[in-house]
């Protein structure tokens, strides 16, 4: 990829940067907006917090399987809201959205629990922020493009790195400027360390309805330590980190290379250092590869040794031909390929501008400048009636493409993908397996039943 091609496809994101790094200004509305949280652990209160530093809103309601955890939420936001009114809680989303009827409906649930929500908040008529990734199986994502769609609705995912100002700042200055010059590889990478095992399984607490947050997913026995922040050791639950930190920096680079779905997806690993009788089923070691042809995006997970770059445990390289772009959620460095000194730049910190953030314990002041921003996007969109900076289109590409990388493991093979009818070119087992079957009396949604 060239400087002439970057400025081309940048072009479009370019102006989309130059609004939202302008000064960070709440929306207006006659009348506050009426807004349901789903999901009440740590970004789900995140994303509500930031989003009422931002827009007027009335939450109208909490939602949460954990009856203390969702008690908790609703005395915090009595807290913040101007009204010192505290929302309704509920144990049951669909109860939520019939009693309430919100306009926005946030979803910060476990990543099995994406979907359904989703869903059914499109059909009440409600625009929807969702956490990455945004499906748990790529038939899931599909329904929920579709559902999107066909009811009208705004539909924005929490891959708040398209938002986030030093990030944008270096493909600015290294990557559309043509700094960089050509750039044919990426590499994203985590280097954290994970959970070994989980304690054995036990009875769960009585504030907690186990069957509700198992919920569409196969049954798994409730242990302590996996709720409420462990559940990406869960298979049932998660994609584990390629799910969790791959996708967004995979979906970064999307972004900054204005790039679709891969040509083909290629990955080895599992679980190679765990114990063997280790109940946690994520894998913990995989490299795979996103084949763009001119460009090759590789997901190197290695949770276990040590780590190879101190600075940047989870980031993206990029190489070009004339320097190398390190980035990080804390900060970016570029690095001249000629000997020139090294550049550094830093996170925002807008703690002085938003001091709550530092009262909310689990706030990651890094981050929420960019999270602030995602949610700004997010309800100017729908009051402009335009398609959102991470729209669930794009979170689907990039969250399935994720997924398939998983996939492509399991089967030990590559997967060569047809994006135009969303399927594996002559792999009917891999095609079979785009959607997982639900438990019990829950339905799969698919396009068709939408």
């Amino acid at each position: 990829m060239n400087r002439r091609t970057f400025l081309q496809h940048g072009a479009k994101g370019a102006v989309g940067l130059s609004a939202l790094s302008s000064n960070l200004l709440a929306v207006e509305a006659e009348k506050p907006l009426r807004v349901g949280l789903i999901g009440c652990g740590w970004y789900g209160k995140t994303d509500l917090l930031h989003l009422m530093q931002v827009a007027p809103v009335d939450v109208v309601g909490l939602c949460d399987v954990d009856r203390n955890m969702v008690d908790a939420a609703s005395e915090l936001v009595a807290q913040r809201q101007s009204s010192g009114k505290k929302p309704q809680v509920y144990g049951d989303f669909r109860k939520l959205l019939s009693d309430q009827s919100p306009e926005i409906v946030l979803v910060g649930t476990p990543d099995h629990w994406h979907c359904l929500p989703v869903v059914e908040a499109c059909k009440a008529g409600a625009d929807v922020y969702v956490q990455k990734p945004i499906s748990i199986d790529v038939v899931e994502g599909q329904a929920m493009v579709a559902a999107a769609r066909k009811y009208g609705r705004t539909v924005q995912v929490g891959l708040e790195r398209r938002s986030t100002p030093h990030l944008l700042e270096a493909r600015d200055k290294y990557i559309l400027s043509g700094v960089m010059g050509k750039i044919g590889y990426i590499d994203i990478h985590s280097y954290y360390g994970s959970r070994k095992s989980f304690p054995a399984p036990v009875a769960p607490p009585a504030h907690l309805d186990w069957d509700m947050y198992v919920g569409p997913a196969s049954w798994r026995d409730y242990h302590p330590k996996l709720h409420p922040r462990s559940w990406r050791d869960c298979r049932e639950f998660s994609n584990g980190q390629t799910g969790d930190l791959c996708v967004h920096f995979f979906d970064l680079m999307r972004y900054f290379f204005d790039l679709g779905w891969p040509r083909r997806v290629a990955a080895t690993g599992g679980s190679l250092m765990r114990p063997s009788d280790s109940n946690v089923n994520v894998h913990d070691t995989q490299n795979a590869l996103f084949d763009y042809d001119g460009l090759q995006m590789v997901w190197t997970q290695k949770n276990w040794g040590m780590n190879p770059d101190k600075d940047y445990p989870w980031g993206a390289t990029i190489y070009g031909e004339k320097g190398t772009l390190k980035l990080s959620v804390w900060r970016y460095d570029y690095i001249p390929n000629d000997g020139g000194e090294t550049i550094r730049r830093d996170s925002v910190d807008e703690s002085d501008q938003y001091p709550e953030d530092l009262v909310h314990k689990e706030t990651e002041v890094f981050a929420a400048p960019g999270n602030r921003r995602q949610l700004l996007d997010f309800v100017r969109s729908r009051q402009q009636g335009k398609r959102p900076v991470a729209d669930i289109h794009e979170g689907h590409v990039s969250s399935a493409s994720c997924i398939l990388a998983n996939l492509s493991m399991e089967l030990g093979r590559e997967l060569r993908w047809d994006a135009e009818n969303e399927q594996v070119i002559g792999d009917p087992e891999a095609n079979r397996r785009l959607a997982r079957k639900y438990r019990g009396d829950w339905v799969h949604p698919t396009p068709a039943n939408i």
